[in-house]
């Protein structure tokens, strides 16, 4: 099957229509059309480590956008995790809602560059990584090794499993190894990869929606409310109780943060954003058809003329919007409930500790002002937000290794990309089932690692995103003006965190 032939695996889907009568691989369409071989490419791509790109058209956009809508969901619903039910919370319970503007401006930086990640990928159909591999062909390995030594600890599937327990009891470590198992039958089981974590995740937006609203009618108080404009008259100040590194950390990691922000290149790519109809999805081993085992490393680019650029401008006039009204919003109007829920229930009491205990006292609270349905209720959203965020988190920690491995590494190797994939998920969830079952504790090490690498992955790649950006599109595309402000401000922002969190490290380490 060649790549112009792509067709949906058998029991999944294409959303994106890339295949459907109003798709852009419909018969007629230009979108499958191929430019002659020997063509140059008209993008400006370095190919000293990976190959040429083929030249082809953009794919028309699908008549019916909504049907594209999906990656920012995605992306909201792996970051609404631990930042939003516990850290953010924690802060309003503590200083009250004023620091909620550092919250929009997390967010908004992240949609900055995650817009960039994007934009290179609706050009090229090559993800960021292999983007950055192509400038040093070790970057990809970098961003992927740091991402693995952010995630390798299961702590995102014991808090999962520590709420559980809130309600049905038992012993938290058992219930995670169920979940980790869970996990990895998930991901293997289904027959496209995304199709199922998008519909997990568009489930956990709709029930955290719905909690929501009956919080704000049965236990959000009119003093919350009241407090929530100094959200905009308090902008730049800080509660500096808390300590800068806690504060400036939730500013960097409202949403996402680390790995996360870079797979959002793989997200779009597996619905068919632009360039990326043309390369093949990650399908089951044991329920999906193979689409490409032998792809090539090299990605899809268009001539930057005439109707291209129209189509281009329609993609990235579409990709914005779905990012910001998904993305974006969905993420600041979390964290702003959850922060008038945490303010109305535990603002000013003393004592309470900043992580899954934080949870359970709350849901305790909720239980004696509320009803204890309430407080049961509050516990399993939890629960089942964590654990589609672990999910989330094997995922894309599994597809920018595989991604990285095989786009430069094992370019001629006989296995998929897709075989990769699963054999890294499951190597990351026995890793965590042969932690729980050791009862280890973490390692002084991976945890100083942890705290410091999130901050410093999003530096390096803010700075490479505008570098790549800047050098490896045709001048129509590229990226400017307030954009490459936005960047530089994440260089600024994302290099003073890890400034601050290795400081605090090694004074924790010594002293």
């Amino acid at each position: 099957m060649t790549h112009a032939e792509h067709t949906p695996a058998p029991g999944g889907e294409d959303p994106a229509g890339r295949d459907g009568p109003d798709g852009p691989g419909s018969p007629g369409s230009p979108s499958g059309a191929r430019t002659a071989p020997g063509s140059p490419a008209p993008f400006p791509l370095s190919t000293r480590h990976l190959p040429a790109p083929e030249v082809r058209e953009l794919p028309e956009p699908p008549a019916k956008m909504w049907r594209i809508i999906g990656p920012g969901v995605v992306a909201a619903g792996v970051g609404l995790s631990s930042g939003e039910f516990i850290l953010w919370p924690y802060i309003a319970s503590q200083a009250g809602l004023f620091f909620l503007w550092g919250a929009v401006v997390g967010v908004v930086t992240q949609w900055f560059l995650n817009m960039e990640v994007e934009r290179y990928t609706l050009a090229t159909g090559e993800t960021a990584m292999t983007g950055f591999n192509r400038m040093w062909r070790h970057w990809g390995a970098v961003l992927a090794t740091l991402t693995y030594a952010s995630n390798l600890w299961p702590g995102w599937a014991t808090s999962s499993a520590t709420m559980l327990s809130y309600v049905f009891g038992g012993e938290p470590t058992v219930i995670a190894i169920g979940l980790l198992l869970l996990i990895g039958a998930i991901l293997t089981l289904a027959p496209v990869v995304y199709t199922a974590l998008e519909r997990m995740l568009f489930l956990k937006v709709a029930v955290i929606g719905v909690f929501f609203l009956l919080a704000v009618l049965f236990a959000v108080e009119a003093a919350s409310w009241r407090e929530l404009p100094k959200a905009v008259t308090h902008v730049g100040q800080f509660p500096t109780e808390l300590g800068i590194a806690v504060l400036m950390g939730a500013i960097a990691y409202a949403g996402a943060g680390g790995g996360q922000n870079l797979c959002q290149s793989n997200w779009i790519r597996d619905k068919g954003f632009g360039m990326g109809h043309y390369v093949p999805r990650l399908v089951s081993p044991v329920t999906g058809k193979e689409e490409d085992a032998t792809r090539s490393a090299a990605g899809y680019v268009f001539v930057p003329t005439g109707e291209n650029l129209a189509r281009w401008k329609r993609w990235w006039r579409f990709a914005n919007t779905e990012q910001a009204l998904t993305f974006g919003l969905v993420t600041v109007v979390t964290i702003v409930l959850a922060s008038l829920l945490a303010h109305s229930t535990l603002f000013g009491a003393p004592g309470l500790s900043n992580d899954v205990g934080f949870v359970e006292e709350e849901g305790q609270v909720l239980q004696a002002q509320v009803g204890g349905w309430f407080g049961v209720f509050f516990w399993l959203i939890g629960a089942f937000s964590l654990f589609s965020a672990a999910t989330g988190i094997v995922d894309y920690t599994s597809r920018l290794a595989a991604d990285v491995l095989k786009s430069t590494y094992l370019r001629r190797s006989r296995h998929s990309e897709s075989r990769l994939y699963f054999c890294l998920v499951w190597g990351l969830v026995a890793i965590g089932v042969t932690v729980l079952l050791l009862g280890l504790d973490q390692p002084l090490v991976l945890l100083v690692i942890s705290a410091c690498v999130a901050g410093l992955m999003m530096f390096v790649y803010s700075a490479l995103l505008l570098v790549m950006n800047r050098r490896a599109l045709p001048a129509p595309l590229k990226v400017r003006g307030y954009r490459a402000a936005a960047l530089v401000w994440g260089i600024v922002l994302f290099g003073a965190l890890s400034v601050l969190t290795v400081r605090q490290q090694i004074l924790d380490l010594f002293g």
